[in-house]
C-alpha cells in the first residue's frame, strides 16, 4: 500500500594502494581483495550504506602496474567473467533470462507479469545501453594499463589540501587521504520509485548492484633491501635467510643449484641485547622445504589427534606450562599484535639478491671457495662498477663441517674432513685480508664486523652452519653495524 518507497543500495568499496614508510616488505599484502558490497535500500526513502573503501598498504618505493589484455596472468574482467558463465548456457533464451537474474529483482509472483510490460522493456534497454557505455570505457582503458610509482610517502597530502580549502562547508570534516585509486566499487541497485511512469505508478521491480571493477595488479619493489646474500648456486643463501628469520622467509630450499628464481626479501628484528627474533622461534635445523612441508604435515595430524583424543584437567594445564614467558610462534600471525614487538628495538631488511650492503656466502664444501669468492667480486665489478665496494661480511656456509659427526675421538675420515675444512677457512680469510681489502674515505668507526686501518677496511670473515643455526648472532650484530652505518650516511 502506498507509493513506492523503496530507495537505492549503497555503493561498493573503491580500493587503494597507500604506499607507507613503516612496511619494508610486499608480504602483508593479499593475493586477491576483495571490496565490501555496499548497503541493501529499504522502505520509507532509505538509501543503503555506501561500503568502507578497502585500502591496500605497500611500502614506499612499490611500483604498482596493471597487466596488459594481452598478458596471460592477468585474470578476466567483469564482463569477461560474465560471457565465461554465459557460454555454458547453449541456449538463447537461457542466456537471456540468466542476464536478466543477474540485475533484476522483482517482487514475489510478479516476475513473468513485468518482463511482458513495455515500462520493463524500456528500462532494460535503458540498462543495457548504460552497460554498453561502461564496458566501451573500460575497453578504452587497455592501451594505456595503470602504471604508478610510490617513490614517496604521501601520507597528509589530504590534510594539507584542506586546510586551504576556503570555500569548503562549515562543519565538513578533513577527509583521510586513501592513496591511490585502483579499482571502483560497483554502482548500488535502483529501487523502484525509479520506474515509475504514467503506466505504471507502482512498479514492482528493482535493479541489483553493479559489479565492482576486477583488476589484475602487478606489484614490485624496486627499492633494494638493506643488507643482501651474494653467492654461487647451491650455497645456502636461501637457507640462510630463513635461519636469520627464523623460517619466516618463504624460499624455496633444495639440493639443486638455481632452486630460487626470484629474489626473497626477509625482516631481522634485534633487542637491545643482540638477541634476533630468528633464535627464539625455536627452529633448531632448516631442512629442505619438501622435507619441512613433510614434517609440519606429520605434526599438524599428531596435533589433531592428540587434541580429538585427550583433553588436560587444570591440573595437568598448571604443571605444563613455564614459569616464564611463553611465547608461541606457531599461532602468532593468528592474533593482533606480535610477540617480539616488546623486545625489539631495530630492525633491518636482508634479501637473497644484492641490497645496499654487500655480504658474500660461500659454500664451505667446495673444493676451491676461495676461487668462488674472487668470482663474486668480479661480478659484481662486471653488473656495476665499483659494487663491490658494498662488501661488508663473509659468511663462511656449512661449516658444520668443521665439527666432527662422532664428537672428540671420532673416525679418521671425519678428522681428515674437519682438519680440510680447517684448511680452507683459514685460506679464505688469508685472501681476504690480502686481495679483498678496499681503499675508502670516511672517518674510524667501531662497528661490528669491519676494521679500518688508515682509509683501508677489511672484511670479517664468520663461519656459520645456516642448517644447523650455529654462530647467527654474530653475522646479525655484524649486519645490524652495517645498516646503522648506512643509515648515517658514512658508506
Amino acid at each position: 500500500l502506498g507509493p513506492p518507497s523503496g530507495e537505492n543500495g549503497g555503493r561498493g568499496s573503491d580500493v587503494y594502494v597507500l604506499p607507507i614508510p613503516a612496511l619494508t616488505t610486499l608480504s602483508s599484502v593479499p593475493r586477491c581483495v576483495h571490496g565490501s558490497p555496499g548497503g541493501a535500500g529499504q522502505g520509507t526513502w532509505q538509501h543503503g550504506r555506501n561500503a568502507e573503501p578497502n585500502v591496500i598498504r605497500v611500502p614506499v618505493g612499490t611500483v604498482v602496474k596493471e597487466l596488459g589484455y594481452d598478458d596471460p596472468r592477468r585474470a578476466p574482467d567483469e564482463w569477461e567473467a560474465e560471457d565465461e558463465a554465459f557460454q555454458e548456457l547453449n541456449d538463447e533464451d537461457q542466456r537471456k533470462a540468466a542476464w536478466r537474474e543477474r540485475r533484476w529483482v522483482h517482487y514475489p509472483r510478479w516476475a513473468d507479469e513485468n518482463v511482458e510490460r513495455d515500462t520493463f522493456k524500456q528500462a532494460e534497454c535503458a540498462v543495457w545501453r548504460e552497460e554498453r557505455e561502461r564496458r566501451w570505457m573500460r575497453r578504452r582503458r587497455y592501451p594505456d594499463p595503470l602504471w604508478l610509482d610510490m617513490s614517496t610517502a604521501v601520507e597528509g597530502e589530504a590534510d594539507a589540501v584542506s586546510e586551504w580549502d576556503v570555500d569548503a562547508p562549515l562543519g565538513l570534516g578533513k577527509k583521510e587521504f586513501l592513496g591511490h585509486m585502483v579499482a571502483r566499487g560497483g554502482a548500488g541497485g535502483l529501487g523502484n520509485p525509479n520506474f515509475v511512469s504514467q503506466t505504471s505508478r507502482s512498479p514492482k521491480v528493482t535493479t541489483k548492484g553493479q559489479e565492482g571493477e576486477h583488476i589484475t595488479l602487478s606489484l614490485e619493489l624496486e627499492i633494494l633491501a638493506n643488507v643482501g646474500l651474494v653467492g654461487v648456486p647451491n650455497a645456502g643463501e636461501s637457507t640462510l635467510l630463513r635461519a636469520l628469520t627464523g623460517g619466516r622467509a618463504k624460499t624455496e630450499v633444495a639440493s639443486y643449484a638455481f632452486t630460487t628464481l626470484n629474489p626473497v626479501v626477509g625482516v631481522i628484528r634485534v633487542a637491545d641485547d643482540g638477541t634476533f627474533e630468528g633464535e627464539l622461534r625455536g627452529l633448531k635445523v632448516f631442512e629442505e622445504t619438501a622435507i619441512e612441508e613433510e614434517r609440519e604435515l606429520e605434526r599438524q595430524l599428531v596435533e589433531h589427534a592428540d587434541h580429538s583424543s585427550f583433553v588436560p584437567d587444570d591440573e595437568e594445564r598448571s604443571s605444563s606450562s613455564d614459569s616464564g614467558l611463553v611465547i608461541d610462534y606457531n599461532n602468532a600471525d593468528q592474533h593482533p599484535g606480535y610477540p617480539f614487538d616488546i623486545l625489539e628495538s631495530f630492525r633491518f631488511t636482508i634479501s637473497d639478491n644484492p641490497g645496499l650492503s654487500a655480504v658474500y656466502v660461500i659454500d664451505l664444501v667446495g673444493e676451491v671457495p676461495w676461487d668462488e669468492l674472487r668470482a663474486l667480486r668480479d661480478e659484481l665489478e662486471a653488473y656495476l662498477p665499483g659494487m663491490s665496494d658494498k662488501a661488508r661480511l663473509v659468511v663462511v656456509n656449512k661449516a658444520d663441517l668443521l665439527v666432527p659427526e662422532g664428537g672428540v675421538g671420532g673416525h679418521d675420515d671425519n678428522d681428515e674432513a674437519v682438519e680440510k675444512a680447517k684448511a680452507k677457512l683459514k685460506r679464505l680469510e688469508e685472501l681476504v685480508k690480502t686481495e679483498m681489502v678496499i681503499l675508502e674515505r670516511g672517518e674510524m668507526t667501531g662497528d661490528v664486523g669491519v676494521g679500518r686501518h688508515g682509509g683501508r677496511r677489511t672484511m670479517d670473515v664468520i663461519p656459520v652452519s645456516a642448517k644447523y643455526g650455529q654462530n647467527l648472532k654474530k653475522v646479525v650484530l655484524s649486519m645490524k653495524g652495517y645498516v646503522e652505518e648506512a643509515r648515517r650516511g658514512l658508506s
